[in-house]
């Protein structure tokens, strides 16, 4: 199921990409700040937000000019969360999650007016780096699920080929297995149409 996913989305994205008419068709790049966590599951106290980024393509074809548009990305994604951990003596110490996907959105894009749109629909996540830090010591670690499905939806600003975006979006499987915790991903960054 996995491949399919993967091998639909590639084959939407690169028609998307390269089968531009260059009147109506959107093509670009973006990138910005991830603000991302995991929802309490086993986690007693909740997790604290781990600060990173983001960065990808994105295509833009209309369905109802002006009106309505899909916009499938591919976007390289940094996410996780901390941990904070006291030890016996007192002593405290932080664990970060590192936790890095390939995220395929696949967004409906409601336009309203010239300027202002909003977008929502599906995201499948490909985990393709885990990794606990703490301190100077790092440790490759696999109990994240290696793959994510998830729900998003956000707001951009599009301002002649420029565009500001804040997305959110919550995974709908758990993440760490047998822990119940769920991504939850806020993302705030600027894109650019070629």
């Amino acid at each position: 199921m996995k491949k399919i996913v993967l091998f639909s989305f590639i084959f939407l994205l690169t028609n998307t990409f390269f089968g531009q008419n260059g009147n109506s068709e959107k093509f670009g790049i973006k990138g910005g700040l991830n603000y991302s966590t995991v929802t309490k599951g086993d986690f007693n106290e909740g997790a604290d937000p781990r600060t990173s980024f983001y960065i990808g393509f994105y295509g833009e074809v209309p369905l109802i000019k002006k009106v309505l548009s899909l916009q499938p990305e591919i976007i390289y994604s940094r996410q996780g969360f901390e941990n904070n951990y006291s030890t016996l003596l007192g002593t405290t110490y932080t664990q970060e999650y590192q936790i890095d996907y390939i995220n395929l959105p696949v967004l409906a894009k409601l336009h309203i007016g010239k300027v202002f749109s909003v977008e929502a629909g599906p995201q499948f996540g490909f985990k393709i780096n885990e990794k606990i830090k703490t301190d100077n010591n790092s440790v490759i670690n696999n109990d994240v699920n290696s793959f994510d499905t998830a729900l998003a939806g956000g707001v951009s600003f599009n301002i002649d080929n420029f565009l500001i975006s804040a997305r959110y979006t919550y995974s709908i499987n758990e993440v760490i297995k047998n822990t119940d915790s769920k991504n939850s991903v806020f993302q705030l960054g600027v894109g650019f149409n070629f």
